[in-house]
């Protein structure tokens, strides 16, 4: 017969959505990568007896912008703990008239529109994995994780788009209208600026990961809208109350390998 996977989950929380209360008995670790250090501690412990590992994708104070996250460094943590998969949410600008201010999207595609950030662990560095790794990418998310987000989304009566493709720009201006209407022709749904290259290393580290993206507006291909500068966390997290408790229920299910 045939063991059970042990699954211990990654949790990259991203502006308002990296509350540790969610854990139970939480310790706190400061480690060190071949990348350099992660955004801040990795928080450990535990949601309904399911191992998990916290981390503020942009640090507990929100100080590191988008471009200066050290994504290799927070994957590489993150896998280094031992984690099989990586929950992660994103608040995001709506593309679609459809997806609506507070309403959520788990990610499927992505395109990348990113141009300063490393995107892969094989960059030749001293002390870096050898070699040269071309990874597949024709299906970035985990589609079991994802089935298991839009199944509790649904059983919460959470308004949820089961499928979604997010845009994610380099940062930190937001797009300017005509950008924003090319890319609802090249057919994202939401925009954001921290998708990749994060869900590009956790494919090369071998995670299973899947994103809960939150819709806090429209952006600015919708006239009369304007995408929200620099909005505090508990504009965020108000804006998408049931992300928290998506992540949180999503966590400590099984069938998420």
């Amino acid at each position: 017969m045939a063991s059970q996977m042990h699954i211990k989950i990654g949790i990259i929380g991203g502006s308002g959505l990296d509350d540790p209360d969610i854990l139970e008995g939480r310790t706190e670790r400061y480690v060190d990568t071949p990348y350099g250090k992660p955004s801040d501690a990795l928080i450990v412990g535990k949601i309904k007896n399911v191992e998990c590992v916290l981390l503020a994708r942009h640090g507990r104070q929100h100080t590191i912008m988008p471009s200066n996250v050290n994504n290799q460094a927070n994957i590489w943590a993150l896998r280094e703990e031992g984690c099989t998969h990586l929950l992660v949410t994103t608040a995001c600008g709506s593309l679609r008239e459809e997806i609506q201010p507070g309403d959520i999207v788990i990610i499927d595609q992505f395109i990348d529109r990113t141009t300063k950030r490393a995107q892969t662990f094989y960059d030749g560095q001293p002390g870096h994995p050898p070699g040269v790794c071309h990874i597949p990418m024709a299906e970035p998310f985990c589609n079991r994780t994802r089935d298991v987000l839009v199944e509790v989304a649904r059983s919460l009566g959470i308004k949820c788009h089961a499928r979604g493709t997010v845009l994610t720009i380099e940062g930190p201006r937001f797009s300017s209208r005509a950008e924003s209407l090319m890319f609802r022709q090249w057919g994202a749904d939401v925009i954001n600026m921290s998708t990749v290259p994060e869900v590009v290393l956790a494919k090369e580290a071998g995670l299973c990961y899947a994103s809960i993206a939150m819709a806090t507006d429209y952006d600015c291909w919708k006239e009369h809208e304007e995408a929200t500068l620099s909005p505090p966390a508990s504009f965020r997290t108000t804006s998408c109350p049931s992300a928290p408790s998506l992540r949180q229920k999503s966590a400590c299910l099984p069938g998420s390998g």
